[in-house]
C-alpha cells in the first residue's frame, strides 16, 4: 500500500459514527488541498471497509457520492448506511452543518 493511501485510510478511520467528512477535507488535512480526487481514488480501493468507514466521506456539496464501485445503486446503499448511523439525508444529500467532521 502506498504512503498516500495509508494516510487517507488513517484519517478516514477517525471519522466517528454520526458524522461525515469530505474528500476535500481529508486532502486539506494531509496538506494537499487539491488532491481530493486522489483521496477519492484511494478510498475506492479501501482494503478495510469495516475498519475504515469510507462511506462517511461525501462530496463537498453534501452529495453522498458513489460507493462500492457503483453509481446509482451504490449511492442509494451509501445513503441508507449513513441514515442508519443517524445522519440526516434528503435527496441523496447530507445536511452538512449538523454532521460535518473536521480534522
Amino acid at each position: 500500500m502506498r504512503e498516500f493511501q495509508s494516510c487517507v485510510l488513517e484519517l478516514t478511520s477517525k471519522v466517528p459514527k454520526g458524522k461525515v467528512t469530505t474528500y476535500r477535507e481529508i486532502a486539506r488535512a494531509m496538506g494537499k488541498p487539491r488532491a481530493y480526487r486522489a483521496v477519492a481514488n484511494a478510498l475506492r480501493n479501501n482494503p478495510y471497509p469495516i475498519k475504515v468507514p469510507c462511506h462517511r466521506v461525501v462530496r463537498s456539496n453534501g452529495e453522498v457520492g458513489g460507493y462500492d464501485g457503483s453509481c446509482t445503486s451504490g449511492t442509494r446503499k451509501k445513503a441508507k448506511i449513513l441514515a442508519a448511523e443517524g445522519i440526516k439525508i434528503e435527496n441523496l444529500k447530507v445536511f452538512m452543518p449538523e454532521h460535518m467532521f473536521r480534522f
